[in-house]
Formats: structure tokens, C-alpha cells, sequence
């Protein structure tokens, strides 16, 4: 029987660290705003979208080499069928007790999030099946969703015909959102199917642009060789712009020059301006040539890689924790005392980790193994 892919646990340790990044950011704490990208203009949303299409091309190109391609195209299909059940589980929580619990509370922090369902419920519900309305906090999962449909076809291509074309093709695509590609093709979708849902509400992440960073990821981890060696005429300039840039970050805060809206659009995360992509492909660099000699030095983060393994259900977890800590504390504009914003957390993290230990018992034992009033039930019958 063919053996699956040996876990690496540093990219384990990435991913956790992101998913407590993205935590420590969606929890309407007075902590949310310092804690966002921390490392220079850069958030863990580009590092959790990046690993997990490296991770999918490390794992499903492996899968194609060895069971073929008809094979790697059904367990990516059946990964995203997974998160979209994921994702109608969350929208069903938050289209109604969420909903509820907002209204009923009066937090303007829900009812502002779910702003189009109380404007039109029927376009809302539909929409949102679609993946097409995608308020905050859900609108992840549902550019994951169609990436990781995409990918079967991107990886054949990739591994069949080379990856120049494609990647020239994404990047070329990833311009033209620069200069407002997605909103024209929204434009054009509204003028063909009369669309309803405005642009704002399908999501704050622009897919043209974001698919780059999938495609560039994709195509790292399926190669067979390692990466190689960053030259130092190449890893000095990256090593100063990550540095500068995370100065930057630190002294200016999270708006760069609030007064010059162009350097904002070139620093903007939700179209991944330039100055942004070169941020994120300077720490890239840096941790590529890094790598080695901080797996050799740094100690093992066991919390980190436990969360890491179980990045779905732990990234479910924290949207649900997120929204429930909405309803019932409010957002970030809400004054409370800073003991109440760390008790929110840790209990946040206790859920997360809590998530991921049964997770792990769950791959240990099965669910028969974690029920066990399940299997003594079995044996009766």
C-alpha cells in the first residue's frame, strides 16, 4: 500500500503560527489592530494561502506521479467538497443564530458584517451558496474553495506542458486587477445575469489577484527538486526591503502615508499591490535561504505544529469563536478593560487547541475509538 507524504513539521509550525496570527487579528480585541502583519506589510492571510497551495502541489503532484492524474483530481475534488461543507456550515451559523444573537444584542459589529442578508435575505441565501456573496470572515474559504477546484486542471498542465505559460498567464492576470479587472468582469456579470449583490459584498479578497499567489505556490511544491540555493546578489536586496519594510510597518503603523492614497493602492492587501508582492517575496527569500539553519537551531514549537496539522477544523474553530465573541462582546470600537479583552482570547486559544487535540485523537483512534458507546452499540446488533 503506497505510503502518504511524510509530514514536515516546519511547515506544520507556519501554518499554526498563522492560524494564531489570523486569531489574535479577527478577534475584536484592542490587540486585533497591533497584531496585524507584523512582519512588514505583509498578513498571514498571504502565508496561509501560499502554504496551503504549496502544501496541495507537495501533495496531490505526488499523488499524480504515483496513482496518475485521475487520481489527483478526485482527492482535490473531494478536499473541496470538504471545505464547502465547511463553509455552508458556517453560513448556516451565521445567517442564523449569529444573526440572531446581533440583533438581540444590538452589536452593530454582526449586523454590519451581515449588512445584505437583512437587506435582501432570498439573494443573500442563494448568493452565499454560490460562493458569491461572502461577507467578512467568510469570504476565505470560498476563493480556497474555487482555487482548489481550479488546481487539477493547473497541475496537469503544469506537470504535462511546464509551468512558464501558466504563470506568465497568472501574472499577466494579477496586472490587470492592478487596473481593476475584477470589478469590470463583476460589471459585466451584473449587465449578463442581473446580479444583484453589490461588489463590495462578494468578498474583500479580489480573486484575480490572489490566484497568482495560489498559482506561484502551486508550482513550488509540485517540483521534484528542492528549491535552490538563493543567490546573495538576490538574498542581500530582499534581506533590506524585508527589514525596511518591517520597520516601516512598526513605525507607521498599519496605514503606511494615509495621505498619498497611491502608495496605498501599491501596498493594498486585498489586490495584492506590487510593493506588497515584493514584501511577501522578500520574506519568501529570506526564509528560503533561512530555512535550514533555523530548523537546525530553533526548538520544535509543539503547540504550533499541533494547530498546524489541523488547519481546517482550528481556521472553522476561530470563525466561530470570532463571530460568537462578536455577538455577545461587539467589535473592536467597543471600550472594555484589557483584562476582558486577554480573557477573551485565552479562552479562544483554549478553543483552538481544544479543536485540534480532538482532531488528533480523531486521526489516532477514528471516531469509533473517541465514541466508544458507538462501537458497543455496534457489537449489540
Amino acid at each position: 500500500m503506497p505510503q502518504a507524504p511524510q509530514r514536515r513539521w516546519e511547515l506544520d509550525a507556519l501554518r499554526g503560527l498563522m492560524l494564531v496570527l489570523m486569531t489574535l487579528t479577527h478577534m475584536p480585541t484592542m490587540y486585533s489592530l497591533p497584531s496585524g502583519q507584523p512582519f512588514g506589510f505583509v498578513s498571514a492571510a498571504e502565508g496561509f494561502v501560499f502554504l496551503s497551495a504549496f502544501m496541495a502541489g507537495r501533495v496531490y503532484g505526488k499523488r499524480a506521479r504515483r496513482d496518475g492524474l485521475q487520481a489527483m483530481q478526485a482527492a482535490f475534488h473531494e478536499r473541496a467538497l470538504k471545505l464547502y461543507l465547511c463553509q455552508l456550515a458556517l453560513l448556516l451559523l451565521a445567517f442564523t443564530l449569529i444573526a440572531w444573537l446581533g440583533v438581540h444584542n444590538r452589536q452593530g459589529g454582526v449586523t454590519g458584517l451581515l449588512e445584505f442578508l437583512f437587506i435582501d435575505p432570498k439573494a443573500a441565501v442563494v448568493g452565499a451558496a454560490l460562493l458569491v456573496y461572502n461577507p467578512p470572515l467568510l469570504d476565505i474559504l470560498p476563493m480556497y474553495i474555487v482555487l482548489m477546484l481550479a488546481s487539477p486542471w493547473l497541475l496537469r498542465r503544469g506537470l504535462r506542458h511546464g509551468w512558464s505559460g501558466m504563470l506568465m498567464v497568472s501574472g499577466l492576470v494579477w496586472l490587470g486587477e492592478q487596473w481593476g479587472l475584477g470589478q469590470a468582469l463583476y460589471g459585466a456579470a451584473v449587465e449578463l445575469t442581473g446580479l444583484s449583490i453589490p461588489y463590495k459584498d462578494t468578498g474583500a479578497f479580489h480573486w484575480t489577484a490572489w490566484q497568482a499567489l495560489w498559482i506561484a505556490g502551486l508550482w513550488l511544491g509540485a517540483r521534484t527538486e528542492p528549491l535552490p540555493r538563493m543567490p546573495l546578489w538576490l538574498l542581500v536586496p530582499a534581506a533590506s526591503y524585508a527589514l525596511g519594510m518591517l520597520a516601516w510597518r512598526h513605525i507607521a503603523g498599519q496605514a503606511p502615508l494615509p495621505w498619498l492614497p497611491a502608495v496605498d493602492m501599491l501596498l493594498n492587501k486585498w489586490s495584492l499591490g506590487p510593493m506588497r508582492v515584493l514584501n511577501f517575496a522578500s520574506v519568501f527569500i529570506v526564509l528560503v535561504s533561512a530555512g535550514p539553519w533555523l530548523v537546525r537551531v530553533l526548538p520544535r514549537v509543539q503547540p504550533l505544529e499541533l494547530l498546524g496539522r489541523h488547519s481546517l477544523s482550528v481556521f472553522c474553530a476561530h470563525i466561530v469563536i470570532a463571530l460568537f465573541t462578536l455577538a455577545f462582546f461587539g467589535s473592536t470600537q467597543v471600550v472594555r478593560p484589557w483584562s476582558t479583552d486577554v480573557t477573551l482570547l485565552l479562552a479562544a486559544f483554549a478553543g483552538l487547541f481544544a479543536v485540534a487535540l480532538l482532531g488528533e485523537e480523531r486521526d489516532r483512534k477514528g471516531w469509533q475509538g473517541m465514541l466508544p458507546f458507538l462501537s458497543a452499540r455496534s457489537t449489540t446488533h
